[in-house]
Order: structure tokens, then sequence, then C-alpha cells
């Protein structure tokens, strides 16, 4: 394992390429990878970084540049399609994997890696960035103050911002499916939007309603916590249209209409532009609860989601090229504590 070289794969999408720009901050030099050679080429050279570019599907040319690399930082979507091959290349050359996903499947598709990771001396963690750092931070700081809690609710919003290409196109790969919750430690499926609550987050109160979260699989891993339900903020209107959802699940999962909201995707804005990216806000609140029916809260306020990303991955990926990393399969919160939220730039915890 080539020691203190990180590999962003992914790096000409929105995400990747704020990842790419703050990581002089952190004193890391990454090289940047992806498809598309004339974005990845200009990238890499306004920012004097090496770059490679690599189709995930080139198996050999795959492993022979992640090789050369002791981290990558995945952040190609939809990860549903990409993390397989890149995890399975980590795997079969000894190389950290971190990526920014925040899907529940993705989730608990890397975790059964977990003891081919340990056979190969190398640490899996799934959700470095918005998706799950500040919720997994709140669960784990929940658990502490409450150990015998049997119920998690974790909830979050974004303020000022909106979604970039990559999470939108996501989505829509997710259009017309259920949502999802934790019960007795097993995740089963529910109706999207199953359950609603009004939520103080501190800077103020939100209406929210339930949805398929990362936490789904990560906090169980993080605290143990048998019974967990994510929620996130909407506006009461979108909310009682969801609730009709279920009435035309089919037809918004063939790909006709999935192709056309992704063309719609594409006419927009790639991401959140600079004054939203600066001024955008995110908020967490959590709630546990124990079998004595005693509740304990806790809230986090931080910057822009995609911001948040950009510096969360690039601390983890710190930590890594510091040594502070266990082998086999991770969250966030599990290895470094809830204090890692604390080091992103503009973060501040309340309980």
């Amino acid at each position: 394992m080539t020691d203190k070289k990180i590999l962003l794969y992914g790096a000409n999408g929105y995400t990747g390429k704020l990842i790419a720009k703050h990581a002089a901050h952190y004193s890391l030099k990454p090289t940047l990878a992806g498809r598309n050679e004339e974005s990845v080429r200009s990238l890499a050279n306004s920012l004097q970084l090496p770059f490679e570019i690599i189709d995930l599907n080139d198996t050999k040319k795959l492993d022979e540049i992640v090789a050369q690399h002791s981290i990558v930082i995945h952040a190609a979507g939809p990860f549903s399609k990409t993390a397989k091959a890149m995890v399975e290349a980590c795997i079969r050359n000894h190389v950290h994997y971190t990526d920014i996903n925040g899907d529940i499947s993705c989730f608990e598709l890397v975790k059964k890696y977990n003891q081919d990771a340990i056979n190969s001396n190398c640490m899996l963690m799934p959700g470095v960035g918005f998706d799950v750092v500040p919720t997994d931070c709140i669960a784990k700081l929940l658990h502490q103050q409450m150990p015998d809690a049997s119920d998690l609710k974790i909830a979050f919003a974004t303020l000022g911002s909106s979604v970039s290409h990559g999470t939108a196109t996501t989505m829509a790969e997710k259009l017309g499916e259920q949502g999802a919750k934790r019960v007795n430690g097993k995740i089963i499926r529910v109706p999207l939007g199953l359950n609603s609550l009004d939520v103080d987050f501190g800077e103020k109160k939100l209406f929210c309603m339930s949805i398929p979260w990362g936490d789904i699989s990560t906090a169980y891993q993080t605290t143990g916590i048998q019974n967990i339900e994510t929620f996130t903020a909407v506006k009461p209107s979108l909310y009682k249209q969801l609730k009709y959802q279920g009435l035309f699940n089919w037809l918004l999962r063939t790909p006709i209409v999935r192709n056309i909201i992704k063309k719609k995707i594409d006419q927009r804005p790639a991401g959140p532009n600079e004054s939203m990216l600066n001024n955008g806000r995110c908020l967490v609140w959590g709630q546990v609860k124990n079998p004595q029916g005693k509740i304990k809260e806790a809230r986090l306020s931080g910057p822009e989601g995609y911001l948040f990303t950009a510096h969360s991955s690039l601390i983890i990926a710190t930590e890594i090229t510091n040594g502070n990393w266990q082998k086999g399969y991770q969250t966030p919160a599990g290895i470094y504590g809830y204090e890692l939220a604390k080091k992103v730039p503009g973060v501040s915890i309340s309980f």
C-alpha cells in the first residue's frame, strides 16, 4: 500500500470538484480520476494535481491505478451502480475505501465485504460526507448519553441550498420505491412518508417526514439501537402529495418516466451556486428513548451540506493517513466518535 496517496474518483462531478478544491486546506494532494478525460484533465490542471482516466469496467487498469494509492474517496454516483466495482478493487489491492454515498442498500452491500476487508487489512467506510457524518455523530452522542436507548429518531434539514446533478439523479433512480425503518434490529420497507413530526432544530421549527436515510443502516452499526427512523424537512404541501405516491409507484419505476426526469435534471445547474455554498446551513436533530420512556435530544448546526461533505471526507482521509483506522467495515462516528463532526468548520452541537 503506497503511503498517504489518495485517489479521488468522480472528481469531475459537482461534489468531487468541491473535495478536490478543498484538499489543499488539509495539505492533501489527491490524484483526480474519472471517465471524462476533458473535465478531469481541466480540473487537475487548474489545481495542479495529478490525474488518471479510468472506467470502472476496465478492471485491469482500475487495479493498476488503485494499487498505487492508500485511500480511495469514491465520489462517482449513482453508487448503486458504481460502489461494487470500486470496493472490490480496493479489497484486491489492500486499499482503504471511503465514499460519499447515502443509500441504505449500498451501505448494506459494502457491509457484506467486512470479512474480505479484514483479510485484506483495509477499511471500508461508506458515507463520509453529509450522508452520514453529522447524523451518525448525533446518534453516537445520544447513545453515549443514554446507553440503554431502544429507539432513535434522526431528522435533518438543509436551508438556503439545492441539490446537485448527482444527488438528483440518484433520487430519480429511487423514484417509486418505498421508505424504510429499522424495527427490532431489522430493516423493513414501509410507505415513503409513513410518519411525520414537527422538529425543533434550535434555529427554527420545521415539519418533517420519514424517509429511507442512510442512518437506518449505519446508526445501527454505530450504536446497536434496535428501532431507528429517519426524517427530513419538507413543505407540508409536498408531504400531502407524497402520501398519494403509492398509487403511482408502478409508473414512477418505469424507465421512460425516470429518463424524462433525468433529462430535466440535466437542464438544471450542476449544484448549489457559490452564494448557496457560503450561506446555506445544515441542521440535524436526534432523539433517543429508553424502555422506561426517558428521552434525550441533541442538535447540530453546520455549513451547507455539500460543503460539509468536502470537509468531512477530507478530514477522514487525513485521519486514515495518520494511521487512525480499523480494518473491516466501519462507520464514521463508530471509529472517530461524535467529536468528528466538530472538526468540520462551522459546526456546533448542543444537547
